[in-house]
């Protein structure tokens, strides 16, 4: 009798993680010190939500786990890593400047793990830190999937070179607890997508990206540019960035919606509007299209895509929420969001949490009771920071308009943007 050879059951797609914990500890501590205390001592429990529910079709087999970290400062956490499983490289200061030597070995590594046998289809990478834009890139060369875990502000050239982005409020969701519905659509299987058999209502997570488009589109004072449904639907649905849902571009993707919803590439930059309020002679000419200020904000740094008087609701309720203030972030986030709601000024619960990130990232306290123009002018001042970081130049009557747009007018023209109290 021959015996048959033992074949492997080895269900999920094989996948190797990175963590740079220095840069994702304090990203964390900035944004929410239980997360941050979670993250460090409980790694077993968020790389479970990552790796899917084992049951093959909708799972991941971490086969490389790798931590940096420093550890002259955090020592006290190596024992917690490597009892779920994780290699800890140790990375002490190699400058007076206190950088360590993360960097070069996480880089290092990953290319051995890239060009190694195991074969590696989706490589996750902890960090917010930009300098590894270019191992990204090489991970897309080698038409590897990426998938990148941020604790705080993602340059937009890092964000848009990943697959796909586990976002600061989605992470912490994650470490508190609170991600029902956050961990399904973060674990379905990466990979290319294919035609849509019957259009973008075919799958749950295009139907947020239609909704939130026609939301927009619906209640708009007329015809809107192609930039800003764009940016709506991306929020709405990241995963449309790689192939707009197998139609290939925006332009595509949006004109086969149907319900009312009309597009035109022409005139310049694209057009959508509602078919049952305005037509193509509505459109502006050619002429006088002059992109606005917050459209190329939009484009390029990710702010959220809101109208001044949604921002300004938007702080209004934040201010409102935080006479007392709620447990944790989500919880602010949510109440902030029905605040909107209420009063007539719906804003997306992941347009509120980009806010309040931003509103942490400058190192702004949500506490002792801010008001709602102290609140707008250090979320200006963070946006006129994000496009000074994309190299977005504006004139003087530009930097009025964007103070007006993004304090949703509680900034005073030509009033500078302040953070503090």
């Amino acid at each position: 009798m021959i015996e048959q050879p033992f074949q492997s059951q080895r269900p999920g797609t094989r996948a190797a993680m990175f963590v740079d914990f220095d840069n994702v500890y304090t990203g964390l501590q900035a944004l929410d010190p239980a997360a941050a205390k979670r993250f460090a001592e409980d790694p077993k429990h968020w790389m479970e939500a990552l790796a899917g529910d084992g049951s093959g079709g909708n799972s991941r087999r971490f086969l490389i786990r790798n931590c940096y970290l420093n550890p002259v400062v955090y020592s006290k956490y190596r024992t917690f890593w490597t009892r779920a499983g994780f290699r800890v490289v140790d990375c002490p200061s190699l400058t007076q400047r206190g950088k360590s030597s993360t960097d070069i070995n996480l880089v290092l590594e990953a290319m051995d793990a890239l060009a190694g046998n195991g074969g590696i289809e989706e490589f996750f990478l902890a960090s917010a830190d930009a300098d590894f834009t270019s191992l990204i890139q090489r991970f897309r060369a080698a038409d590897r999937m990426t998938t990148v875990i941020a604790a705080g502000a993602v340059a937009f050239a890092y964000r848009e070179m990943a697959d796909h982005v586990v976002e600061s409020h989605d992470f912490v969701a994650i470490l508190n607890g609170t991600s029902a519905d956050i961990v399904p659509r973060m674990v379905r299987p990466i990979a290319p997508p294919g035609p849509l058999k019957s259009g973008p209502a075919a799958s749950g997570a295009a139907t947020a990206a239609v909704g939130a488009v026609r939301t927009l589109v619906q209640n708009a004072p007329g015809p809107v540019t192609g930039a800003v449904v764009a940016h709506t639907a991306l929020t709405a649905e990241p995963a449309l960035k790689s192939d707009w849902g197998g139609y290939g571009k925006f332009g595509t993707w949006i004109a086969q919606l149907g319900g009312g919803i009309e597009y035109s590439s022409a005139p310049g930059p694209g057009w959508v509007w509602d078919a049952a309020r305005f037509s193509r002679s509505d459109l502006p000419p050619a002429t006088e299209i002059r992109p606005a200020v917050e459209e190329q904000i939009a484009r390029v740094t990710d702010v959220p895509a809101l109208s001044t008087a949604q921002f300004r609701q938007m702080f209004l309720s934040m201010e409102s929420t935080l006479r007392d203030p709620p447990a944790n972030r989500n919880e602010l986030a949510k109440s902030v969001r029905d605040g909107c709601v209420a009063a007539g000024q719906a804003v997306a619960r992941q347009a509120v949490n980009f806010v309040i990130q931003g509103l942490l990232v400058a190192n702004f306290p949500l506490s002792g009771q801010p008001s709602a123009a102290v609140l707008a002018a250090a979320w200006t001042k963070n946006v006129e920071e994000l496009c000074r970081v994309a190299l977005l130049e504006f004139e003087d009557t530009e930097m009025i308009a964007l103070r007006r747009w993004a304090s949703g007018g509680l900034l005073e023209p030509g009033q500078a943007a302040a953070p503090r109290p």
